[in-house]
């Protein structure tokens, strides 16, 4: 099947149908178009999200099957309660987004290089300005030790990338977003694809279509009045 090539002076041009996704590799949907907030908010609300290495076109994926949390199954182990009640971490939200993402992009151990490029950078920028794309941090004093970045639209959270730099950092980040979220009347975080890590925390593969329906359904509800003004 023939990708579909977007046009990047067109950024409310529609996707393709997700059904239309390679399955070779798994989920690629489009290539080229642009980063604008229309285009990267018309991706989300559509099952899809933008992976690519600095020097290639853009690439757009919308995978099946889809890791996703449901709010009320976060799972936290014991010793990660135990981590959670010592309370050796403050966590804040939106406080030093581009920071955030900047770590997210730091070269990983098991990883050559980084796709978080400053195009990426400078595109989710402008969504936290508008309101879209959020980010939680974890502090050891004044040290920025672990954090994640992503979108959110109506009562779905749709996450990008995690860091830490301290061990369970990265878990007490999300375990503390899961909660603020839940409180919030989020229904549904989407995590992408599937790793041991998040599986670990409740996550679960499920339908592409599904992912979809959910979509369609939360994207339009609004959260609760307080979301995101805790900063």
């Amino acid at each position: 099947m023939q990708l579909i090539q977007l046009n990047p002076a067109d950024p409310r041009q529609a996707f393709p149908p997700v059904h239309r996704a390679l399955i070779d590799p798994d989920g690629l949907l489009a290539v080229g178009g642009c980063l604008s907030p229309p285009r990267l908010l018309n991706a989300y609300r559509h099952g899809v999200f933008p992976w690519f290495n600095p020097g290639e076109p853009i690439l757009w994926w919308s995978p099946n099957p889809r890791l996703v949390l449901f709010p009320e199954q976060l799972h936290i182990s014991h010793s990660l309660a135990k981590t959670l009640r010592k309370k050796s971490l403050t966590i804040t939200i939106d406080h030093c987004f581009t920071d955030v993402m900047r770590a997210c992009a730091e070269p990983r151990a098991y990883a050559a290089g980084t796709w978080i490029s400053d195009d990426m950078l400078n595109a989710y920028q402008r969504l936290h300005q508008m309101g879209f794309a959020h980010s939680i941090e974890a502090w050891q004093q004044e040290h920025l030790v672990g954090g994640l970045y992503g979108v959110a639209i109506g009562q779905v959270f749709f996450g990008e990338s995690m860091f830490h730099t301290v061990t369970d950092a990265s878990k007490i980040v999300f375990a503390h977003l899961v909660q603020q979220l839940k409180a919030w009347n989020y229904q549904l975080i989407d995590c992408q694809i599937h790793t041991p890590h998040l599986s670990s925390l409740g996550a679960q593969n499920i339908d592409r279509q599904q992912f979809i329906a959910h979509l369609n359904r939360y994207c339009a509800l609004a959260p609760h009045p307080s979301a995101w003004k805790t900063a």
